[in-house]
């Protein structure tokens, strides 16, 4: 392992700007944990209810850590930060479980188009880890106004629901509160559900439509009150008496389960690394152009520092091997120099095959600005030894976990299994890029494109107006491939501190155990 110079200028630079990136996202993550913000904060502990995350804290296991997801869902647009849902993965009773629970400080926890894209990450998550689901519910159902981008898809929240029962899935609903119109048929559709007196409102029509649909006057409780539902119409299979009771009552259903891991258990002794993971944050370039050692990130994350690198003088750009993480078995894929080239290209397929062949899990790094371009790249084959890649990441059938540490660029984001290919969980560091390709890049072709087509019309090129347009499709990329915009459009699990990659990645590991992990077979190992 090369030599880290704690005390160099650059080391002291890149530390100080990852520093800046995760003050930026700490205050983003505190407007998330506002919510409503205080006047409604205020107004839910006034009506005596705890807040979303009080509920979750309660809810998990003593000292036992929460791995948020999505939490900067809706950033930059004009719903709240966080989507009004509180989604992550948590231990209850000794059961890893999907946690998706409403914040009822924001809009009384209606949904709206982010909303319903976090819930349904989430439900996907938990279909295929095979990890059980406990919804805290308490919501007004869909944001009315958004109504256009919510009904249809909004369906596949009761398709999931019950596709996870279908599979013995355990599913629960904690209701304490609203539950109303379609977000009745969370707790219908549930293996479980829990009511809090006084409080839980389950129905698809509340006082007001039943009265102009039918005539009929009626009040919340008779038509869909905890003591109705648990005495006459069966909803409810647990009576709370308060939200605490409804909590107690959600761990004890998670203890009676019988639940059983498929996956092997880790091995040996998960020893932690030798080196500081605070160091993290000085290897990583600040600027996304300038390339680092991906070797030195993974001294900081596997056990004990130890990771038995494979083909490492071939296709040099890309760094595979094998490694622990908390006692799981791990194969790494990391970008050292960022282009992918054949050499790299034909290792990664073989790496990712033998993978299968032993059930070991893939641990992808993305720091890729794609496949190298130019004429003697495309006669080289290109294109075939991408394409192979490509086709062994999809038809791998192990887990595969993915942080996107910096540049994630053209087609490279695609062979390094990014959200397209369907990683079991996919985080980001603050500082990391997701585009087509990089900003200049992509501004100097839309330039040249248009040199060209005004040449072959014969007609002037206007050089101001070019530098003018040059610069706004600069800026235009540099602000939607910021982690901030990705994430706030799901197409990552959430933003980490490049600090916590390996406790990140272990709670990650031991989620995906929870199902089989089993490679593809019927194909042996072939060169390329």
């Amino acid at each position: 392992m090369p030599k880290l110079e704690t005390s160099s200028e650059v080391y002291r630079a890149n530390r100080d700007a990852h520093l800046a990136l995760l003050a930026q996202l700490d205050e983003q993550v505190a407007v998330a944990v506002a919510g409503g913000g205080e006047r409604y904060r205020r107004r839910h502990r006034e009506r005596g209810r705890l807040l979303v995350r009080e509920r979750i804290e309660l809810l998990l296991d003593p000292a036992s850590p929460f791995l948020e997801l999505s939490t900067l869902a809706a950033w930059g647009t004009e719903f709240t930060v966080g989507a009004s849902v509180v989604t992550g993965i948590g231990v209850v009773s000794g059961v890893e479980c999907v946690l998706i629970a409403h914040d009822a400080t924001v809009r009384g926890g209606a949904m709206n188009p982010y909303s319903l894209r976090k819930t349904l990450r989430a439900l996907e998550i938990a279909r295929v880890n095979r990890l059980p689901v406990i919804n805290l519910v308490e919501s007004g159902g869909a944001d009315l106004p958004q109504q256009a981008d919510l009904f249809v898809p909004a369906g596949r929240i009761f398709h999931e629901l019950t596709e996870l029962s279908a599979l013995a899935i355990p599913t629960v609903a904690l209701v304490f509160g609203n539950s109303t119109a379609g977000g009745a048929y969370v707790p219908g559709m549930c293996d479980y559900a829990v009511l809090v007196d006084r409080q839980a409102k389950v129905f698809l029509g509340g006082p007001p439509l039943v009265k102009m649909a039918t005539g009929e006057v009626a009040d919340d409780e008779a038509l869909g009150g905890a003591e109705m539902h648990s005495r006459v119409s069966g909803l409810s299979d647990y009576f709370a008496a308060d939200e605490h009771d409804a909590i107690r009552i959600g761990r004890q259903i998670m203890s009676r389960i019988n639940w059983r891991k498929l996956g092997p258990a880790p091995v040996g002794c998960a020893e932690p690394p030798l080196y500081d993971p605070e160091e993290i944050l000085g290897i990583v370039s600040a600027d996304v152009k300038v390339p680092f050692d991906p070797r030195e990130v993974l001294a900081r994350v596997v056990d004990g520092s130890e990771f038995d690198e494979y083909k490492p003088l071939y296709g040099t750009s890309l760094v595979t091997g094998w490694a622990q993480v908390h006692g799981y078995p791990v194969g790494v894929l990391a970008n050292h120099r960022g282009v992918l080239f054949s050499e790299e290209a034909k290792k990664a397929s073989e790496f990712i095959l033998l993978a299968n062949q032993t059930d070991t899990p893939l641990v992808f790094l993305q720091n890729t600005t794609g496949y190298m371009v130019g004429a003697s790249y495309e006669q080289g084959g290109i294109i075939k030894d991408g394409a192979k890649m490509i086709n062994a990441v999809t038809n791998s059938t192990v887990p595969h976990l993915t942080i996107t540490m910096a540049s994630s660029f053209g087609a490279g984001n695609y062979g390094m299994s990014g959200r397209a290919y369907d990683p079991r969980l996919l985080f980001a560091w603050p500082g990391a890029k997701l585009a087509v390709m990089g900003a200049a890049q992509l501004a100097g072709v839309m330039s040249i494109v248009a040199r060209e087509s005004a040449a072959s019309m014969g007609r002037p090129f206007d050089e101001e107006a070019d530098h003018e347009r040059t610069a706004a499709i600069e800026a235009q990329i540099d602000t939607e491939s910021h982690s901030f915009f990705v994430t706030a459009r799901l197409y990552d699990d959430g933003i980490i501190d490049p600090r916590d990659t390996r406790t990140v990645l272990g709670m990650s590991l031991s989620a995906v155990h929870s199902n089989t992990v089993a490679g593809r077979r019927g194909f042996g190992v072939f060169r390329m």
